[in-house]
């Protein structure tokens, strides 16, 4: 009996002991987390990091703080996740910052689908067409209209990376001649809309803000599948019959392998439930943002399917893989 009441007590012990060292094992965070952010403070996937940022160190119990490192066609922040290869490190990123790149660099220093695993997906930036009011036309079909009857006549103003690549794919399609005018302030350039020195722009809706407000230009295509809630009565480039137009501007949260899968799908189902909240809902569409919460699983598939459409627009327009 005596033995027996040993052996009762030393397993206790030793499950006890599983326990703690499990508990120990998921215990996360233990010090501060990082969210790498690829642009300047104010950009669209920079504010929905702070947000996401504000909330999660309160339900961490361990601060939340954002790092931006801009430059290098993001592959600074990539790298510095991607190098470090810390669990208490991600990349907080737009996916089209980095879907072009095995079209734009020879030696990226990363694979994609080893070294940035999905971690969550947050919101979409809100991808419009805009064009001059001067021009007189109502529709993207209308523009398209124009642009082919005046070759070489038009001047865009697009986003460098993948939102210049879509572009590209577009005329390209079409057979239109409209010359790209680069911009070091996209904002004054989507401004030059209102002289008509710049007849249309894609950008991000936040850039156009502006120039909408003061009826130098109007909306006419949304670049995403579905419409925005926050403008109903703009069609998407789908809907207006340009189909090669279209673009998701899926903004996610991205770790370096070693973040163990239970771990990622913890992390990732916590930062899911902020773009949830309603109130960071509403600070998100005020800086030109749509609400997109999802898990690792879902926005994998968005970016396989976005990867897919890239290598088939760099065949459309000529380009192939440098790495």
């Amino acid at each position: 009996m005596r033995m027996s009441k040993f052996a009762a007590l030393a397993g206790a012990a030793v499950l006890g002991l599983m326990a703690s060292m499990a508990q120990a094992q998921t215990a996360w965070p233990t010090k501060t987390v990082k969210f790498i952010v690829p642009f300047a403070p104010g950009a669209g996937a920079d504010i929905g990091a702070r947000l996401a940022a504000d909330v999660l160190t309160r339900k961490w119990g361990q601060p939340v703080v954002v790092e931006n490192r801009p430059g290098g066609d993001s592959l600074i922040a990539i790298r510095a996740v991607v190098g470090d290869n810390n669990d208490h490190q991600f990349l907080f990123t737009p996916t089209g910052n980095f879907t072009p790149h095995p079209y734009r660099h020879e030696k990226l220093g990363y694979v994609r689908e080893r070294d940035l695993l999905p971690v969550a997906r947050f919101s979409n930036t809100i991808l419009v067409v805009g064009v001059s009011e001067m021009l007189g036309v109502k529709t993207l079909g209308e523009f398209v209209d124009l642009a082919k009857k005046k070759p070489g006549e038009m001047n865009v103003m697009v986003v460098p990376g993948i939102t210049e690549l879509v572009w590209d794919n577009f005329t390209t399609t079409l057979n239109l001649q409209i010359t790209k005018v680069p911009f070091t302030n996209l904002t004054a350039g989507a401004a030059e809309m209102t002289t008509n020195r710049i007849q249309a722009a894609m950008t991000a809706l936040a850039i156009q803000q502006p120039v909408l407000q003061s009826k130098g230009a109007r909306l006419v295509a949304v670049t995403s599948r579905n419409r925005v809630e926050i403008m109903k009565d703009v069609p998407t480039v789908i809907e207006a019959g340009v189909p090669s137009l279209e673009l998701e501007g899926l903004v996610g949260v991205f770790s370096a392998p070693s973040v163990s899968a239970d771990l990622r799908k913890r992390i990732g189902e916590d930062i899911a439930a902020v773009a949830r909240d309603p109130e960071i809902a509403a600070k998100l569409i005020a800086s030109g943002q749509a609400p997109n919460p999802g898990g690792a699983e879902d926005f994998s598939t968005d970016i396989l399917r976005q990867e897919k459409q890239v290598e088939a627009m760099a065949k459309v327009v000529g380009l192939k893989k440098m790495d």
